[in-house]
């Protein structure tokens, strides 16, 4: 193997022996923010939906997909509270 190769083979190593330390530390973080876990996971959903409504949606009309694009936010959403409801 070339050098470069063995480089990026290192990188990827060194990268992934992080993950355990701070997937630890994440779960240290929520087991914290508890209290307010509903509300930024609330707030996160909502920029969700502003991103898709604001951002992609014109862009799909501006391209002429804008019922396609229309109709699968309606149908996500249909979806999305159907599985809420239906596991809790």
């Amino acid at each position: 193997m070339s050098a470069e190769v063995l480089t990026w083979r290192l990188y990827g190593q060194l990268s992934g022996m992080v993950e355990p330390v701070f997937g630890l530390l994440g779960a240290a973080a929520v087991s914290l923010a508890q209290p307010v876990l509903p509300y930024a996971l609330a707030f996160a959903a909502g920029a969700m939906i502003y991103v898709v409504v604001d951002d992609i949606i014109p862009e799909a009309n501006a391209s002429g997909n804008g019922k396609l694009a229309s109709w699968g936010t309606v149908v996500g959403f249909i979806v999305m509270m159907a599985l809420d409801v239906g596991l809790g």
